[in-house]
């Protein structure tokens, strides 16, 4: 993984003086304005996963400064850890506080419904997006393939949410036992005020990085339209859908800054624009993240081991 991101910088790696010019004519106080937006995305989305939790296990449920402390502390291990660690993290981090048997799996299967209410914001993002941006052809297949795989995703959570069924948990098999409490985890996708619930805070999560995005476009003198920092967004998201290292550094420029060059954008200011809004919501994940670390008493190696039901 490490030689791939090698070749990519090597391969498709921009003029490194033109990316240093870049940064010194950033406007810092749009760069603040992007990380307060990435701020209220993560609070809306930590919403959004309380509200999930709260269908899924018994009173009494985690309040919220709990759940966000173990939201933030995913984010963290996601930004700094590759592969989707962050989601076991933050089940690990909320089960240490909630002493049940099984809880384990209701909580991931939780996580799960959590991440399957992205599919309506990233599909009207999508949808905007083709009608209103610049769109290169070569990203079609993968946005296609990945709302395919989402949609059928979803299709299987919620079929599964749907034959729940919570009576009779005692003296069937360990196995059979973690599947269904796991899809307890699901309760969330078949009650639709509760469902309605966490895909606005979904929204609002998804608008307020659409946003962040924008206005670090400012930052880095990109004067486009709103419709631009979309494309963005849709891309960076298919480029981190799967973590080969941290943060799929390097890929994620590039997907950023060819789709820009059809702005009228250099494409080594695109790069930087790329590494400044990394950098950015980087800022924001580890940033909170280290803060709700120290508070639940956890170092960098301990969030490493956290994994395996309990």
């Amino acid at each position: 993984f490490l030689a791939l991101a090698v070749a990519l910088f090597v391969w498709r790696g921009p003029d490194w003086r033109l990316v240093h010019d870049a940064f010194t004519v950033v406007r810092w106080r749009w760069v603040f304005a992007a990380i307060g937006l990435n701020l209220l995305s993560v609070l809306a989305r930590a919403f959004a996963w309380e509200t999930a939790i709260k269908q899924s296990i018994a009173k009494p449920h985690p309040r919220f400064p709990l759940v966000f402390s173990a939201f933030s502390v995913g984010l963290f291990a996601n930004a700094v850890l590759p592969g989707r660690v962050g989601e076991l993290a933050r089940v690990a981090v909320l089960r240490r506080r909630i002493a049940r048997r099984g809880t384990t799996a209701t909580l991931v299967g939780s996580v799960f419904a959590h991440r399957m209410f992205d599919l309506f914001p990233a599909l009207t993002l999508v949808i905007w997006v083709l009608l209103a941006a610049k769109i290169p052809r070569w990203a079609l297949t993968s946005i296609a393939i990945v709302l395919i795989v989402g949609a059928a995703l979803f299709f299987v959570a919620w079929v599964f949410a749907r034959s729940q069924h919570r009576d009779a948990l005692e003296g069937i098999g360990t196995v059979r036992e973690l599947i269904m409490r796991g899809r307890q985890g699901l309760a969330v996708m078949r009650k639709p005020a509760a469902a309605a619930t966490a895909a606005s805070f979904q929204f609002a999560g998804w608008l307020c990085q659409l946003f962040a995005v924008w206005a670090a476009m400012f930052a880095f003198h990109i004067h486009e339209h709103l419709a631009a920092a979309g494309l963005v967004l849709v891309l960076i998201n298919v480029a981190t859908i799967f973590p080969l290292w941290p943060g799929n550094f390097g890929l994620v420029q590039i997907a950023v800054a060819f789709p820009l060059v059809n702005y009228g954008v250099d494409y080594a200011r695109g790069f930087a624009f790329g590494i400044g809004l990394q950098a950015i919501e980087a800022s924001v994940g580890v940033g909170v993240g280290l803060v709700f670390l120290a508070r639940e008493g956890l170092s960098y190696a301990m969030l490493k081991e956290m994994e395996g039901p309990g």
